[in-house]
Parts: C-alpha cells; sequence; structure tokens
C-alpha cells in the first residue's frame, strides 16, 4: 500500500510540474523527425486516408425522393445492408444491394465476377454512386471503399433508411 501511494504522489509531482511549462518552453522542445520507411521512394506515395481527394457528395430526403420519381442511367442508389435486413423492411425504390458488410471487396473484384455474384452489371466508374444502409454507418464504408478502387462520383444518403422511414418515403418489397 505504502509504494502505490509513493507512486501517485511522484506522478502528480511530475504532472504538476509539466503544467507549468510556458509556450516559449513548448515551442523550443525538440520536434520528433518524419520517418519515411525505404521501401517509399517519393512523399507522393504515401496514403493519407483522412484527405480523399475528392469527397462525397451528400444527399437529402429530397434529393433521393426526387431520384426515385426520375431515375438516371448515370446515377445508381446502392443500399448497403445486408439481404436478411432487406426482407423485412424492403428497399428505397430502383436501388441495387451490394452489402458491404459481407462483400466489402465488391468494387475491388472483375466486372465478371461482381455480376456472377450480384446478378446485375457493376457500375460503371464514371457512374455516380449514391450509398445508403440503415443508419449511415456502413454507407460511409461503402464510400470509402468505392473511392479507393477507382470511383470519383460517389454520394452518401446520409440519413439513410431510418430519415427514409421517417420521411414516409414510398418502400419496394424484396424480389
Amino acid at each position: 500500500m505504502h509504494i502505490s501511494r509513493l507512486a501517485t504522489s511522484l506522478l502528480l509531482r511530475a504532472s504538476r510540474s509539466s503544467i507549468h511549462t510556458s509556450a516559449r518552453e513548448f515551442r523550443s522542445l525538440p520536434r520528433p523527425a518524419i520517418l519515411i520507411p525505404p521501401t517509399i521512394t517519393k512523399p507522393s506515395q504515401l496514403r493519407f486516408y483522412s484527405q480523399d481527394p475528392k469527397p462525397s457528395k451528400f444527399y437529402t430526403f429530397e434529393d433521393v425522393q426526387a431520384l426515385t420519381k426520375s431515375p438516371s442511367p448515370t446515377t445508381i442508389l446502392i443500399d448497403t445492408r445486408e439481404p436478411s435486413e432487406l426482407q423485412s423492411t424492403g428497399t428505397i425504390p430502383g436501388s441495387l444491394n451490394i452489402p458491404v458488410t459481407s462483400k466489402p471487396d465488391a468494387f475491388f473484384i472483375t466486372p465478371e465476377e461482381f455480376e456472377d455474384r450480384f446478378g446485375f452489371e457493376r457500375p460503371g466508374k464514371d457512374t455516380e454512386v449514391i450509398f445508403y444502409c440503415k443508419a449511415g454507418v456502413r454507407s460511409r464504408a461503402a464510400a470509402g471503399l468505392a473511392r479507393q478502387a477507382g470511383w470519383v462520383n460517389v454520394g452518401e444518403y446520409a440519413g439513410s433508411w431510418l430519415d427514409w422511414e421517417k420521411n414516409g418515403g414510398e418502400k419496394e418489397p424484396v424480389r
């Protein structure tokens, strides 16, 4: 018990003394060097996933509803929920199902394998793909995967199914 009190006391003293470091003293502290692994020859080869070259376009209920009423051949709405979830809720009319949790490689496989696996032609890389799920988490992941695979026109319906249902959006039964 005595050792733990001593350790606590020393930690408190150390933290109090570091709190009183002035801004000038802080700026004069040495900064760590950035090390680039020898296999990477140019800084341009580094990937910064938090800085996507072109972030997703975000869609509202009204935007998605307009898409369902006037579908465009250059825009595809993709439901990223699992097929078992769709049985009880249905889908947004005209959307296609690509479950991101069980098939995260969907945008990285060949067009032929994609069609065999999902039963429809893979969207072209020039096609705008808009993702939704139940609450917006999986659709965000799917959008990131699509961008990594080379799609540049990527959108997200952030409100997803919960927002669609709350606003009384039309439902299409699963075939």
